[in-house]
């Protein structure tokens, strides 16, 4: 058994920008810096073996506080997954809402139609996406077997794990709740080349109080994500 908490990266400036962040490397704004030292007081008292992350930089960026407590203390250096990156979006990757629709109407149409097998032009599908994200899972969890890790990702991969813990269909909307710099907790048990994903605890934001109200995605409400929502 691997235990994962996962983490979203904080917040950046296109989360407040409604645009595709997809894989383009946004870094942190003020907001997700702070966030990112709250993640890491928040959990560097408890077991962690490694720390993990996104190569791009906005969790890398989240995952930096904590890793640099655990050095301190004589812990591994960080690992950066590249099978841990959001899902690419391709065309339209770094533009918002507003400029999607103008631009590429049926491209839009399609993505709110929420298909698995749906890709922006030069993107990956829903279920290309959520094959790559599992199988960097399992890599973590053979190569760390026993270990506790903190895993930071993004909105995308979280619904990916959401979605197979769960049991649910790569159609539809997005049901979980992922805020930034949330932080979730699953375990992956191993058996006979088997991987299994269950929930311990999902998006507990306690160490974000006070903060500012965070940007909404809700993606089970197609009209009003035509109005105000950013990605991952």
């Amino acid at each position: 058994m691997t235990r994962l908490i996962l983490v979203r990266h904080g917040e950046t400036e296109w989360n407040r920008q409604l645009r595709f962040q997809g894989q383009v490397d946004v870094p942190l704004n003020a907001i997700g810096h702070e966030q990112a030292l709250r993640v890491a007081r928040r959990l560097a008292g408890g077991e962690v073996h490694r720390v993990v992350s996104s190569d791009l930089a906005r969790a890398r960026q989240t995952a930096a506080p904590l890793a640099e407590l655990l050095a301190r203390r004589g812990g591994p250096d960080p690992i950066e997954s590249a099978a841990l990156r959001e899902q690419s979006f391709g065309l339209v990757d770094g533009m918002s809402v507003d400029e999607i629709k103008r631009l590429h109407p049926a491209a839009w149409n399609g993505w709110v139609d929420f298909r698995a097998d749906y890709a922006f032009e030069g993107g990956e599908s829903t279920r290309h996406f959520h094959a790559r994200v599992l199988q960097g899972l399992r890599d973590l969890a053979n190569a760390h077997a026993g270990e506790t890790l903190v895993v930071v990702t993004h909105g995308g991969v979280l619904d990916m794990v959401w979605r197979s813990a769960r049991s649910l269909s790569l159609d539809g909307p997005r049901q979980a709740h992922i805020p930034n710099a949330g932080v979730s907790q699953v375990q992956v048990l191993v058996k006979d080349d088997a991987h299994r994903l269950d929930i311990l605890d999902w998006a507990d934001i306690a160490h974000l109080e006070g903060m500012p109200p965070q940007p909404v995605y809700d993606q089970a409400r197609p009209s009003e994500i035509r109005q105000r929502v950013p990605l991952a």
